[in-house]
């Protein structure tokens, strides 16, 4: 068997009653929160603190804000976790505690410490389309799913 490097598969998980922790609220866990609401109703965002945006999303339901630094406590109840604060020893932190409680993890810094990467997301309705260079190219993967996005008209995308 050959021992060169294979695409990423593309698997599509159920996260409705899953327990998904997002600690961190910059820029990058917005991103990953903004994509995550769509596919679950049961996302915790741990920050000490977090802009109007999240506070809105959470006035509407979609999450739950614990207004805190993390503490490994946190995630003991977590299915995922994504560590996404701007303390890589915080984040390499949280990478240890998840591999050791068999929590599936991504950190956002690292590559190397993720489980599973985001993919770029297209949804028309309940399908839903994911792009990924295997976390190699996040260029060209971003410019593909613009090409899929223009494939459907404006008003059906979500």
């Amino acid at each position: 068997m050959s021992n060169d490097k294979k695409p990423y598969f593309p698997l599509f998980v159920d996260l409705n009653e899953k327990q998904i922790v997002v600690v961190g609220a910059g820029t990058i866990a917005k991103r990953r929160i903004r994509t995550l609401v769509s596919f679950t109703n049961h996302l915790t965002v741990i920050a000490p603190e977090v802009n109007r945006e999240l506070l809105d999303m959470e006035k509407a339901g979609m999450l739950r804000i614990k207004r805190k630094n993390y503490e490994r406590e946190d995630i003991y109840d977590a299915d995922y976790v994504i560590a996404a604060t701007n303390d890589h020893q915080i984040n390499s932190d949280i990478y240890s505690a998840c591999k050791c409680m068999g929590i599936t993890v991504n950190v956002c810094s690292d590559k190397t410490k993720c489980d599973f990467y985001f993919p770029g997301i297209v949804q028309n309705g309940n399908v839903v389309i994911g792009v990924t260079a295997s976390g190699s190219d996040h260029k060209e993967a971003r410019k593909t799913v613009e090409k899929i996005r223009s494939l459907f008209p404006e008003e059906e995308l979500k």
